[in-house]
This record gives structure tokens, sequence and C-alpha cells, in this order.
């Protein structure tokens, strides 16, 4: 159970930024670089940390103004499902629970968590400051939850995946017209 709240939190950390969360879990296995995670340690590990902080420093920055955010949410909505997969596997490596399955849940929590913020963007026309400040909280709250602490930072990517649904009804009343 704590397994798949790790993965739970490592998928929503995905969901919100791409390079962040896959350059702090590459970063906390120390020495090992990113050498259990099935794609990323085909790939050296010098080359890794150079795109993965220049995309990390374009997520935050980019973010801020709205063509950055459209930028990035494009990128992010074909990436995410990837890079939760990969989050998913690399916190839940020691677990018997089939790799197909982890890579399963943390990819699709990433894409509706990806899925969500592009429908509050839209639906914005561009995401507040506050709003892209707490995404980036989160995300990096989210790393260290899934490594140190799964069983909170599982709880929180539930919660969040409750708002996630919540908002799903609220843009369906609102296209529908049943404004409540």
């Amino acid at each position: 159970m704590i397994e798949i709240l790790a993965i739970l939190s490592a998928g929503a950390a995905a969901g919100m930024r791409i390079g962040v969360p896959l350059l702090i879990i590459g970063i906390l296995q120390g020495d090992q670089l990113w050498s259990q995670m099935p794609v990323l340690s085909r790939i050296s590990p010098h080359i890794l940390v150079g795109l993965l902080t220049s995309w990390s420093l374009f997520e935050l920055f980019a973010s801020k103004k709205l063509i950055g955010q459209r930028i990035v949410q494009q990128v992010h909505l074909f990436l995410s499902p990837l890079a939760g997969a990969l989050m998913g596997l690399s916190v839940a490596s020691a677990t018997t629970t089939p790799g197909w399955l982890v890579a399963l849940i943390g990819g699709l929590l990433a894409l509706v968590f990806q899925l969500v913020l592009v429908g509050w963007f839209y639906r914005l026309r561009g995401l507040p400051m506050w709003a892209v400040l707490m995404q980036d909280f989160l995300c990096i709250a989210l790393v260290f939850f899934a490594v140190d602490a799964p069983r909170q930072g599982g709880l929180i990517a539930l919660m969040l995946l409750w708002v996630a649904i919540r908002s799903a009804k609220y843009w369906y009343n609102w296209y529908t017209g049943n404004r409540e």
C-alpha cells in the first residue's frame, strides 16, 4: 500500500512539472544518477543533468508568462505520461507490483493532472501567478514526499485528484449551462 501512495505522489509531481521531479529524483539517488530508471539509465548522466537542468529552468521561468505557459503546457501534455511512468518506476523499484502497472498508474495520474492544468489554463486564459507558484511548490514537495514520506505524499496526491474530479464536474456544468 505504501508503494502505491509513493507512486501516486511521484505521478502527481510529474503531472505538474517534468524536468524538476526527474532532476530531483536523479540527485536523490546519489552516485547512481538515474541508474534505476529504465529509459534514462541509457543516457549519459552528464547529458541528462544538462538537459534536465535546462528544461527545469525553462519550466520555472517560462511558466510565469502567458506564452511560456502555453509552450510548457503543450510539451507537458505529451511528455507527462512518460515522466509519470518513469517517476513511478523510480520510487517503486523495490516493490512486488508489476512494472507495467506501476508505469500505468504513474503515467495516467500525470496525464490527468496535466489535462486539468490545461483545462484551467484555457478556461482562465492563463494561470495566475499564485497558481503557478503553488504548482512549483507542490511539485517539489510531492517528489520529496514520494521518497521520504510516501503516505503523506500519496494522501496529498489523492486530495489533488479529488480537486481534479471536482474541476471536471465544474467544467461540465459550465459547458452545459447548469450553473449552480
